[in-house]
């Protein structure tokens, strides 16, 4: 939990980006979180009235400053789509919660924020097509099932194949990967999607989980990419949608290690690489 306060106060203290580039967003109301989730799901978590498998299965512990954060997360989302329209690019520091189902929690994940933002700004006729880049080591299996009959969404997911979750659900493209996959074949392998798909969805927007999760580190990825793949998947995610005209919505996804400094400084390379894309193409 406290990763998200140490990745932004990193961002400004390297001068990545300046205080004056910070937006706090606030808690969005239930009716939006409805949007997507179940209104007895959504109420018995703010209430914290969920019975103890349907906590096991969120795997973190409940707490009034849980449901804070993760509602401000959801409100971050929400926002960072609005300034992506606006602006061309924008990045949540947190966000990335793709194993939220409507009726339940899964694998860290309570509220799935990227469908709620989608279903928020195409409700406030905000956009129409949307794309979403999910990169985190885990297939964002809760999104899959979400869009899985609307057309309108494009739902693509590179992933480790032999990691959770155990059940994967069906998205509109799935790349998987085997595991111990190194920074050259992911890279080449998402070359060979990402360009056709902006071309064949054209997207009004594009939301990009950029999990930190498929580094040799992480304890939970499977996967192999260095430091430079990270930064060069991320950087080549951005570069390509902006080359396309097509603005892009970042969310952070997953990342776990057991040292802190190091998996803050992995997410900080999406927003190393957007504050470059943005000062050469916005």
């Amino acid at each position: 939990m406290p990763k998200f306060k140490m990745l932004r106060d990193l961002l400004v203290r390297d001068g990545v980006i300046r205080e004056d580039q910070i937006y706090q967003p606030g808690r969005p109301p239930q009716a939006w979180l409805e949007l997507v989730h179940k209104s007895s799901y959504v109420e018995a978590y703010c209430e914290g009235k969920l019975d103890a498998k349907a906590q096991r299965r969120i795997g973190l512990p409940w707490s009034e400053g849980l449901v804070r954060r993760t509602c401000t997360a959801v409100g971050g989302t929400i926002l960072t789509a609005k300034l992506a329209l606006n602006q061309g690019l924008a990045c949540n520091t947190a966000g990335g919660t793709h194993h939220a189902f409507p009726g339940y929690g899964s694998g860290f994940c309570i509220f799935n924020d990227i469908a709620i933002a989608i279903r928020l700004l195409k409700a406030q006729n905000l956009l129409s097509t949307v794309l979403i880049v999910d990169l985190d080591v885990h297939q964002g299996d809760g999104t899959a099932w979400i869009f899985c009959h609307d057309p309108s969404v494009f739902t693509f997911s590179m992933h480790c194949a032999v990691n959770f979750p155990g059940r994967k659900q069906t998205s509109d493209l799935d790349v998987s990967l085997d595991e111990g996959t190194e920074d050259d074949e992911y890279l080449a392998k998402l070359e060979a999607h990402l360009p056709d798909l902006l071309a064949q969805v054209k997207p009004d927007l594009v939301l990009y989980d950029a999990g930190a999760d498929p580094h040799r580190d992480d304890r939970l990825g499977k996967l192999a990419l260095t430091d430079e793949g990270l930064y060069r998947r991320d950087r080549y995610v951005l570069e390509t949608c902006a080359q396309a005209r097509c603005p892009v919505a970042c969310v952070i996804g997953g990342g776990y290690g057991k040292d802190m400094n190091a998996l803050i400084y992995r997410h900080s390379y999406l927003h190393r690489a957007a504050s470059e894309i943005y000062q050469k193409y916005c």
